[in-house]
């Protein structure tokens, strides 16, 4: 499997990760934890990264599994 066609996917993946979690975060402490506007910052980081890496390489392995 080679890496280089995987990275915009990967890159694509981790930005959207990474918007949709901060919204996430920052409405769940607006109206749940009601401690103001604050963006947890690092797990939303955290799971941008693991996300971003895991779905583009467990795309491209069904992939190249089905051919």
């Amino acid at each position: 499997m080679k890496v280089k066609p995987i990275i915009p996917d990967v890159i694509l993946t981790f930005v959207i990760t990474l918007v949709i979690s901060a919204i996430v975060t920052l409405l769940w402490n607006l109206i749940i934890e009601k401690s103001g506007a604050f963006v947890d910052w690092k797990t939303s980081f955290r799971l941008a990264i693991i996300i971003g890496i895991v779905l583009p390489v467990s795309r491209k392995k069904d992939k190249t599994r089905d051919k």
